[in-house]
């Protein structure tokens, strides 16, 4: 100790969402991928176990006493079963909080991996279990790989092979509730088919990825934008420009994304999005995964 593990954003490519079932879980399948921006989970030594938090999106996490990162590492302490040294961690929010970007479960996965590596031993389908347990993203966010995600997220089969995708992400800053977001897609009646759609094995490169995900959908998409209009500010401004692909939002909101055909190109379209919409949260990143822990 200390020692850091990174929790990356998760950024849904596709994502279809199926009627409520009894239960009122809705099936899902999805595209997730993950970017080199994240946030940063530490481990340090401590009196008793406690999680503090800093960075840029610190406040909104404010009297959130139980979050997810807490959640997750007495859940594997549980599944260690024995005596551990006290811990504390530290967790650096550099991602907007109700963003759709799986912030929350991403620190979990990054805190789960950390307390591996530190010694707290479980086998890794116990490792999982704790993850699923803990939200739909848990499972993808835990290994933080490309994958097709189904059922409520927790069937993860291997995402086809991806070329290097360039994008930008933008927030307007407003935070998105996910419930009020399904709340509002339920309201609508407007559900759709969650079989997996046909990919091929490999896509050779990120214009040919576009063109495919554009035959697919974000079917929370209209709702996040009812519940947060803001998002569809910034959706309609990304597909204005001329870098763009490709943009949707991800997840439940109100991030959106935008693919770019090279490096180059994102870094033009966020520098010119920084300039239209100074309030907004924009960050140029490279999507897909696994990313390396920080050094």
């Amino acid at each position: 100790m200390p020692k850091a593990a990174f929790a990356p954003a998760k950024v849904n490519l596709f994502l279809h969402v199926g009627p409520p079932a009894a239960d009122g879980y809705h099936p899902i399948c999805s595209l997730m991928v993950f970017a080199d921006i994240g946030d940063v989970v530490m481990a340090y030594q401590a009196e008793a176990l406690e999680v503090t938090v800093l960075g840029p999106f610190a406040s909104a996490l404010e009297g959130e006493g139980n979050n997810l990162v807490l959640r997750a590492a007495r859940g594997l302490i549980a599944e260690a079963r024995r005596p551990v040294a006290p811990f504390g961690i530290s967790l650096d929010k550099r991602l907007p909080v109700a963003a759709g970007l799986g912030g929350g479960s991403s620190d979990a996965g990054a805190t789960l991996r950390l307390l591996r590596e530190l010694g707290l031993k479980a086998p890794e389908d116990r490792l999982e279990m704790v993850a699923e347990s803990l939200g739909a993203d848990g499972a993808a966010c835990l290994w933080g790989r490309p994958v097709l995600a189904e059922g409520r997220g927790e069937r993860l089969t291997p995402a086809p092979a991806l070329p290097t995708l360039e994008a930008v992400l933008v927030n307007p800053r407003v935070p998105v509730q996910t419930g009020e977001v399904y709340k509002a897609y339920d309201a609508s009646g407007a559900f759709g088919d969650v079989t997996p759609p046909p990919a091929p094995d490999r896509f050779e490169d990120v214009v040919e990825l576009a063109a495919w995900l554009s035959m697919q959908r974000n079917d929370l998409e209209p709702a996040a934008i009812r519940v947060a209009p803001a998002v569809g500010d910034v959706l309609e401004t990304l597909r204005g420009e001329p870098e763009t692909l490709l943009a949707r939002v991800s997840g439940s909101g109100g991030t959106c994304f935008a693919l770019c055909r090279s490096d180059l190109e994102a870094e033009t379209l966020a520098q010119r999005i920084e300039a239209m919409a100074p309030d907004w949260w924009v960050r140029r990143c490279r999507l897909g995964g696994p990313w390396p822990d920080p050094e």
